[in-house]
């Protein structure tokens, strides 16, 4: 399963990135996040389905010093998933 994911509220600036990234990781979820020009963050994530569902937990819930105010999760097709790597942060230095 391949998921979409748009968390918006203060997640900019406050290691939000490196929290996603280290709980995607802990769940073996291949995939990515990084910051958008909007202030918000994406996550597109693949794994099972109940490594997903822990995933969209600890993104409602968020990391010390962030505020989510809303998760917008999409599906999207398997085949995205396919050229997925082990879960990273893009642009990040």
């Amino acid at each position: 399963m391949v998921r979409h994911y748009l968390v918006k509220g203060r997640v900019q600036g406050v290691g939000f990135r490196w929290f996603v990234h280290r709980e995607a990781g802990a769940l073996g979820l291949k995939g990515w996040v990084r910051n958008t020009e909007d202030g918000h963050v994406e996550v597109v994530a693949a794994g099972e389905s109940e490594e997903l569902a822990d995933l969209s937990t600890a993104l409602h819930k968020g990391s010390r010093g962030s505020r989510v105010d809303q998760v917008i999760e999409h599906p999207l097709d398997d085949a995205e998933g396919e050229s997925l790597g082990p879960f990273q942060i893009e642009g990040a230095w």
